[in-house]
């Protein structure tokens, strides 16, 4: 029994170590293949693994992966953070005293993005935020390694408003609120007098 037992161990260790050493001197290198071949699964001969980074898997063109914000198109609507499910977008506008410029695609811009961060640790890769943005100006991008030590790494800053500049934003727009609110109460005086 003690003597079956000791065989037994033997030949199972010497078939996995055949195995291991069958892959581990094998000159021929995979081929990643791209997912379009109509038969990508059967040109991988029970392989699952590959050699990553060296070697990557072709991605899909519709991939939900990395999200990007072109600030420059954005009109701070807030429409991604309103759908978003998870909260992982989180804005912060400030009214503009004036139309401040527009967007490629010809819409005027009103607010400033004081700030603009998106928690990808958070993220659900839904794409509901891409879907709602008028001018589409949060897409997903094809990366998807984005391997960080911390996990506050992962909440991404697309604002380039500096809080000086968000302060003194501010500080215009209530300006213009208060004489607003001073040449409405004037006008209501003259009225009643």
């Amino acid at each position: 029994m003690l003597l079956k037992s000791t065989i037994d161990g033997f030949t199972t260790a010497w078939k996995g170590l055949t195995l291991t050493f069958k892959h581990a001197f094998a000159f021929k290198k995979r081929e990643v293949e791209s997912i379009k071949s109509p038969n990508y699964f059967d040109l991988q001969n029970g392989t699952t693994t590959i050699e990553y980074p060296k070697q990557k898997l072709p991605i899909p063109e519709v991939g939900r992966y990395q999200l990007d914000v072109e600030m420059d198109d954005c009109i701070v609507c807030d429409l991604c953070a309103k759908i978003c499910p998870v909260d992982c977008i989180d804005i912060e506008s400030i009214k503009a005293t004036e139309a401040i410029g527009q967007t490629s695609d010809g819409t005027t811009k009103r607010l400033y993005a004081a700030k603009f961060d998106i928690d990808m640790a958070k993220c659900m890769y839904c794409g509901l935020c891409t879907v709602v943005c008028p001018t589409e100006c949060i897409v997903m991008t094809n990366q998807y390694d984005k391997t960080v030590f911390e996990l506050n790494q992962l909440v991404y800053e697309f604002s380039d408003m500096t809080p000086e500049d968000a302060a003194e934003k501010r500080a215009l727009l209530e300006k213009q609120n208060a004489e607003k609110q001073a040449a409405k109460l004037a006008a209501m005086q003259k009225k009643n007098d």
